[in-house]
């Protein structure tokens, strides 16, 4: 558009020269004043058109930058409330933590017999004669080794809440928590999840893990229920842990008790998970909307997106990447981001998910460019380091209420018969 108009200014500049060296030349002055007028009226006119965009260029940059410095300013403010926010947190949480030695945690004690049982099945895998290729042989040690380490931590309950927050813009303050699981190594190395969960799923562990998740941002939310804040959580729940036929009816009994709840907890998959969904996954979904439990999804790589689909799963927000909101709606040049709705302007991309009901949350922000360019996009949440790395939650401090009988024990009784019988 830019380049469009100063073509336009650039003939507009040029017709003004000529006609002004065509009048000279009319006047009786010869072919050397005309040219020398045309000349001469060109330089004006380019002269002006400079001394023009250096103002417009020097007021805009003065405009970026105090919104810069209006940003920072914000961060400060932003960092100090965040801190304030999880110091208080972290105290709500300790000040609730049991302190009989009853504290043990009710999930682990419902383990310890199926660990002892699965121990047993990774001991006879791995007794197992090597394969004779070296590549396959090395590949089935790692294996091996890795899903003794995954047993070893759901044995010994090392597995570890994290919180980051989710802020609204451009106030920053704090009105959700993304919850993540981290597993920790006997040397108390934490894995991440791209580390174990290709081994986990293979295993049919991934509804164990999400149970363990699920307790936890429950326990948060009751606990700062408590403290009269009203703070959602968004949980990460699994394709596989939808699609189960023993941990979904659980997971869904539990929630049934726990309704109160809908408003605070909602479950997050990804765009890749959310389209694999098969009949079985999204009537589950259903079920979990009929309690009033709502849905995000994140790690989304396009916006052309099926947003009635989204509308119709109950789908309420919406998580991008600031580096993708800012390439394929800022970097358009006026032109429509949504190739399967070419009247909605890439300016309009925030107000359409609105009319869908789904709120955009602009995740990994990292620089504050990032947040004015977001601003001008009209999203009112962000999510990442800019305003707070997930930082841990103790263990000892969320065990607080058992889970329902028998809930990740048939969770895990499943996963072995799997395992021995495929």
């Amino acid at each position: 558009m830019r380049a469009l108009t100063n073509g336009f200014l650039f003939f507009g500049y040029l017709f003004l020269a000529m006609t002004a060296g065509a009048f000279i030349w009319r006047a009786g002055l010869g072919a050397g004043g005309g040219v020398a007028a045309g000349i001469g009226t060109a330089g004006l006119l380019a002269a002006a058109h400079a001394m023009f965009v250096g103002r417009a260029q020097r007021a805009a940059l003065k405009k970026e930058i105090d919104q810069v410095r209006e940003a920072h300013r914000l961060l400060a403010d932003a960092m100090e409330s965040t801190q304030g926010a999880l110091t208080e947190l972290a105290q709500a949480i300790e000040s609730g933590a049991l302190t009989s030695t009853e504290a043990l945690t009710g999930e682990v004690r419902m383990l310890e017999s199926l660990i002892q049982q699965m121990s047993e099945s990774i001991d006879e895998r791995m007794s197992r004669p090597a394969p004779a290729s070296a590549f396959e042989a090395r590949h089935q040690q790692q294996s091996n080794v890795l899903l003794a380490t995954i047993h070893e931590a759901l044995a010994e309950n090392r597995v570890d809440l994290y919180l980051q927050p989710v802020v609204s813009l451009p106030q920053r303050r704090t009105i959700f928590y993304e919850s993540f699981t981290r597993l920790r190594a006997a040397d108390d190395r934490v894995m991440m999840p791209a580390e174990y969960l290709s081994v986990a799923e293979g295993e049919g562990l991934v509804p164990a893990i999400d149970n363990l998740l699920l307790f936890r941002c429950a326990q948060i939310v009751r606990r700062l229920a408590r403290q009269d804040r009203k703070v959602g959580v968004f949980c990460n729940v699994a394709l596989t842990s939808l699609g189960d036929e023993t941990f979904f009816p659980q997971f869904l009994d539990f929630l049934s008790e726990n309704r109160d709840l809908n408003q605070a907890l909602i479950f997050e998959l990804g765009q890749a998970t959310f389209d694999a969904r098969g009949a079985v996954e999204a009537r589950n979904m259903a079920k979990l909307a009929d309690l009033g439990f709502r849905f995000s999804i994140d790690k989304v790589q396009t916006l052309d997106l099926d947003f009635a689909d989204l509308q119709r799963s109950d789908v309420k927000f919406m998580k991008v990447s600031a580096d993708l909101l800012i390439e394929q709606l800022l970097d358009m040049d006026g032109a429509s981001a949504l190739p399967s709705l070419r009247d909605i302007s890439a300016a309009d991309f925030a107000g359409l998910t609105r009319r869908y009901g789904i709120e955009l949350i602009a995740e990994k922000c990292e620089t504050e460019r990032q947040i004015v360019d977001i601003l001008e996009l009209d999203v009112s949440m962000g999510q990442g380091h800019l305003f707070g790395e997930p930082r841990a939650i103790k263990e000892d401090v969320l065990a607080e209420t058992d889970p329902p009988a028998d809930f990740l024990r048939s969770t895990l009784r499943s996963a072995e018969q799997k395992r021995r019988f495929g």
